[in-house]
C-alpha cells in the first residue's frame, strides 16, 4: 500500500512532457482585422516563445517548497513509517507540475506581447 502512495504521482510526471509546447501554439485573440502579415508574425512569436524551456529557473524552488510543506504537515499531523518520505516525494512532484504550469502561462504571455509589439490588438 505505501508503494503505491508514491507512484500515484507518476501520472504528474508523464504529463509534464505534454507541456512541452502547450504554451507556444497559442493562438491570441485579435480585435480588428489582421493583415497578410498575421501567419508570419504569429510563426514568429510562438517560435519565440518555443525558445523557453519547458521549466522555468523557479521550478527547482517550488519543488523543494513543495517537498517540505508536504513532508513537514505530515511529519507533524501523521508521522508513521515512511509517511513523510512519501508526503515529501507527491509534493515535489506536485511542485515541478505547478512549475511546468507556469512556464506555460509564460509562454503565452510572450506571444500576446510579441504579437502587441508587432501592432496586433490582443485582447486574449
Amino acid at each position: 500500500m505505501r508503494r503505491f502512495k508514491v507512484f500515484a504521482a507518476l501520472p504528474l510526471l508523464c504529463l509534464l512532457p505534454a507541456c512541452e509546447n502547450s504554451g507556444s501554439n497559442y493562438q491570441p485573440v485579435i480585435d480588428g482585422p489582421v493583415g497578410p502579415n498575421y501567419s508570419n508574425d504569429l510563426a514568429y512569436c510562438q517560435s519565440l516563445a518555443a525558445q523557453q524551456g519547458t521549466f522555468s529557473s523557479n521550478t527547482g524552488a517550488t519543488a523543494a517548497t513543495g517537498a517540505v510543506v508536504a513532508g513537514g504537515t505530515t511529519a507533524v499531523l501523521n508521522n508513521k513509517g515512511t509517511n513523510v518520505r512519501d508526503a515529501a516525494l507527491v509534493g515535489a512532484v506536485a511542485g515541478v507540475a505547478a512549475g511546468a504550469l507556469q512556464q506555460q502561462q509564460n509562454k503565452e504571455s510572450i506571444v500576446r506581447n510579441c504579437m502587441r509589439g508587432r501592432g496586433y490588438r490582443v485582447v486574449g
